[in-house]
């Protein structure tokens, strides 16, 4: 397939995209390269993929409609996964209108580039943020999602929304993916995993909210990785059976899909952080504090859906994930 992936210079499209192309597979990959965090980072994650024959890297806002526009109108992509996103629960408290820009604008200007361009499948990226309030375990799919805490998760749930109206009037096939707390090897630096081991390392405490209590469904970069190749392939279709009266919000009488996709065993986070001190042979100093605004406290994925019709679950346990990413930081710090 020909496949656009936005977002491709970040930690899960650039993975993608090296998945995509050793299968024989054309990647277009759009990101804006700015500078959330390091963009050095960036830059190492795409020198792994950028000299593929099959790869053209493009530096691009999404929310640059024109420009936008004349990518899909050029290449006609065959299917497109959108992982471009203003990320992080945090940010988006300190600053909303960078989420509203990138991850609503951005978005209906790739919706309308599939919907111009006949693409096959638009699959995107939502988050486990979207269960919000939600305290029925584990998290599924077919239950409402109307009360987010973040912005970020309010955006996600936009795009869901947002998507199914696409699916609904122009029978745009698209599918979106809810991650749990993906971990691994060329992760952001502003996540848990890359802050704790620079902490650790340095000598230096660690803040631990909720006291270490609250339970995440970690799941490796490899997993979803394979999750989303899986989901890419199977475009999204109508559910015959559903019902107007009994509306399931997983599924439509128009051609939409959303999935979890997470590890299935949520972890303590001070399992995570035991984990972490074995991989480094290091106790880390904790500093434990009560619980972030804008946090969902636990987080446990049901998966089932995507183990009926993939033939697929995430395997890799957090002892040997954790040890994998310790083994690429030690590296790609020194």
């Amino acid at each position: 397939m020909k496949v656009l992936i936005t977002g491709s210079a970040g930690f899960i499209g650039s993975a993608l995209s090296i998945k995509l192309l050793s299968r024989g597979d054309e990647v277009y990959g759009v990101d804006n390269h700015n500078d959330y965090y390091d963009p050095s980072l960036k830059e190492k994650r795409i020198a792994r993929h950028i000299d593929h024959t099959n790869y053209t890297h493009i530096r691009m806002n999404i929310e640059e409609r024109e420009n936008i526009k004349k990518l899909f109108e050029d290449e006609q992509f065959d299917a497109v996964v959108n992982l471009a996103a203003q990320a992080g629960v945090r940010y988006s408290i300190e600053n909303p209108l960078a989420y509203i820009d990138s991850n609503i604008v951005g978005f209906a200007n790739i919706l309308e580039g599939c919907r111009h361009n006949h693409v096959n499948h638009l699959v995107y990226a939502s988050s486990s943020s979207a269960y919000g309030l939600n305290t029925k375990q584990p998290f599924s799919s077919h239950e409402p999602v109307n009360h987010p805490i973040s912005i970020y998760a309010a955006t996600k749930i936009a795009n869901e929304l947002m998507a199914h109206t696409y699916s609904h009037l122009y029978n745009l096939p698209t599918t979106g993916l809810r991650f749990f707390t993906v971990y691994g090897p060329y992760d952001r630096p502003d996540m848990a995993l890359q802050k704790f081991t620079k902490a650790i390392m340095s000598d230096e405490p660690i803040k631990v909210f909720n006291f270490g209590k609250h339970k995440r469904d970690f799941t490796y970069i490899d997993d979803i990785v394979e999750g989303i190749s899986r989901v890419l392939d199977k475009p999204a279709c109508s559910n015959i059976n559903w019902d107007s009266n009994n509306p399931d919000p997983a599924t439509s009488s128009a051609p939409y899909r959303i999935y979890n996709i997470g590890n299935n065993n949520p972890i303590e986070l001070i399992n995570y952080i035991e984990a972490l001190e074995k991989s480094l042979g290091k106790k880390a100093k904790k500093e434990l504090l009560p619980v972030q605004s804008g946090d969902v406290l636990d987080t446990y994925a049901d998966i089932d859906d995507l183990v009926k019709e993939f033939k697929f679950k995430p395997k890799m346990n957090i002892q040997q994930g954790v040890k994998h990413f310790v083994e690429w930081y030690k590296t790609y710090n020194i």
